[in-house]
């Protein structure tokens, strides 16, 4: 799909030249933003760089900002530093990218208003954001319990032809583009002094959830009390026990070091979640043709930067955690996902929303 992209930008800047399209502001006219697709060419047509790409050294320079929450050493840090390193050697210097992590420029509950407006130009969105945040209701259930069935129903579902599909539904309705789905991790709860071994197990705690209405009712599916809370919060909240537990993939419960102050893991994979990196749509029009194609592949090089690291740090964590001395318990699946299935069965308030041929759609592609 990105080798159609990639094909296309190509020739149109061949045939043309290095055109940039400008924001509104500028009183020059702005081309049609054009969602980039989910995989890379590295055998482009056209002047090609050293990666394949157009040569993009000559254009105009662009500065982008990538703003993100996620925390030194966490993969998607490190691939926000790796997409800036290749978005530079593949641009020939004309794209650079300052990155920010661990929330020290935006928050978790400003980072999306920041990339609609433009203050940053990539920001990692969820689709529960979406979902709450731009009145794309129908992309709750993407994050909803038991929706992927493995990694690779995720990734190959929303980095193929299905995705550049819901891709460029979303970019049609809001001011920003996302550029592929990076593997956030399998969710998984911990909790501070209680062993979680059957969904019962799960009453009366007070769990810790992002505050969308997407997440708030994912922790009632799950049995819990949710409680919204900030990310960066969340440690002290675990630690004074103003919340009982908290659900998040294996390798930010230990980059997080959530273990140290609940250290009972109950391995549900209840969400094999996703996170979406994506650029503002007027900063995509500033640029050159070149200069998508090789912010483009950049972004495919982040993601298999981050996909091959979250796997590797997933099958590490285990042992890991139980070296830490933490209690790792096993639920019984088949039994998290009929009563997690039913409660949305029971709510339909809350599916109402849902593009159910969409659903149907990816639910048939499950491996």
């Amino acid at each position: 799909m990105k080798k159609r992209l990639i094909a296309m930008v190509l020739s149109a800047s061949l045939a043309a030249g290095a055109l940039t399209g400008c924001s509104g502001s500028s009183g020059k006219e702005t081309a049609p933003a054009q969602a980039p697709a989910a995989d890379a060419s590295k055998e482009s047509e056209g002047q090609a760089g050293s990666q394949g790409t157009a040569d993009a050294s000559a254009d105009p320079s662009v500065d982008l900002i990538f703003t993100s929450v996620s925390v030194t050493g966490d993969s998607h840090t490190i691939a926000m530093t790796a997409f800036a390193e290749k978005v530079k050697e593949l641009s020939g210097g004309s794209v650079t990218c300052k990155t920010y992590s661990d929330g020290t420029l935006f928050s978790s509950e400003n980072e999306f208003d920041a990339l609609l407006s433009g203050d940053a130009d990539l920001a990692y969105i969820s689709f529960p954001t979406l979902a709450t945040q731009s009145g794309l209701e129908w992309c709750s259930m993407v994050a909803s319990g038991y929706f992927w069935s493995s990694y690779d129903h995720m990734t190959n579902t929303l980095n193929g032809e299905l995705g550049e599909e819901i891709f460029g539904n979303i970019q049609s309705q809001i001011n920003c583009i996302p550029m592929s789905a990076f593997y956030l991790g399998s969710r998984v709860v911990n909790t501070r002094n209680k062993e979680i071994n059957t969904y019962e197990d799960m009453s009366g705690i007070l769990l810790r959830m992002p505050n969308s209405e997407t997440w708030l009712n994912l922790g009632e599916a799950l049995g819990a009390n949710p409680t919204p809370l900030s990310f960066s919060e969340l440690y002290t909240a675990l630690q004074t026990g103003a919340v009982d537990a908290q659900e998040n993939p294996l390798p930010t419960d230990v980059s997080a070091a959530f273990y140290e102050v609940a250290p009972y893991i109950a391995i549900t994979n209840h969400v094999v979640d996703s996170i979406l990196p994506c650029i503002n749509t007027d900063t995509w029009n500033s640029m050159t043709d070149a200069q998508k194609a090789a912010v483009t592949e950049a972004m495919e090089y982040a993601r298999s930067v981050n996909d091959d690291a979250r796997i590797e740090e997933e099958e590490k964590d285990i042992a890991f955690l139980e070296e830490k001395g933490c209690t790792i318990t096993y639920p019984d699946l088949v039994e998290f996902k009929e009563k997690v299935q039913a409660y949305y069965t029971n709510h339909p308030e809350q599916t109402e929303t849902w593009d159910m041929d969409l659903y149907d759609r990816i639910q048939a592609m499950a491996n």
